[in-house]
């Protein structure tokens, strides 16, 4: 982790929906005195070595930064972040007696109008969840069958326990638009921050 130079949090633009996270949430100091506390995430990665880092900026100034995943000391406890293939996983204040807040996403950011999605219309929210869920699920079941027959034709893998054939035979077109109807349901999952391991072993 290093210090940041105190500059400027740029504001969220249209372009970068999907290629920016912006979190923020309000502490209060040991004095009494509410900051916000704002975690801003490039997940195409920095220019200068394509790392992708998390920066703390506190009141609109950069405190801090740290490539992933992240643990920023913060007032009452800290606040972590972490990603994978399709975004964020995980951005909560953790104050000291264990509580959990997830950080509220920049109104303007793909978060941020998934989670409006969801305050106002929470049934078409529940059922867009549960079209996601399938899509993943359905891209579980045509990848993982056949990366075990992949793997066990691996010769030491299959002298140990034999080969195994793939009961999924998808032609190459359909295979794709099983792997893209997964990513499209891992990337809403994201946008809650509820994708994991299996989004992207299904895409």
């Amino acid at each position: 982790m290093r210090s940041g130079s105190g500059e400027p949090l740029r504001r969220f633009r249209w372009w970068q929906m999907f290629s920016r996270s912006l979190r923020s949430t309000t502490i209060a100091g040991p004095d009494g005195t509410a900051s916000t506390y704002t975690i801003d995430v490039r997940h195409g990665g920095d220019a200068r070595d394509g790392a992708v880092r998390a920066r703390l900026f506190v009141d609109g100034a950069l405190r801090s930064y740290s490539t992933m995943p992240a643990v920023f000391t913060v007032p009452d406890g800290r606040i972590e972040v972490a990603i994978n293939g399709f975004g964020l996983k995980r951005c909560h204040h953790v104050s000291q007696d264990g509580t959990e807040r997830q950080l509220a996403p920049d109104p303007a950011s793909a978060e941020g109008r998934r989670a409006r999605l969801h305050r106002d219309h929470p049934t078409v929210s529940r059922s867009i969840g549960l079209v996601s869920i399938a899509l993943v699920a359905g891209g579980l079941g045509v990848a993982v069958p056949q990366l075990v027959e992949t793997i066990s034709q691996i010769p030491p893998v299959a002298d140990a326990v034999g080969t195994f054939t793939s009961p999924v035979r998808l032609p190459l077109h359909l295979n794709v638009l099983v792997g893209l109807g997964a990513v499209m349901g891992s990337t809403e999952r994201a946008l809650r921050m509820r994708s994991s391991w299996i989004d992207e072993l299904a895409s």
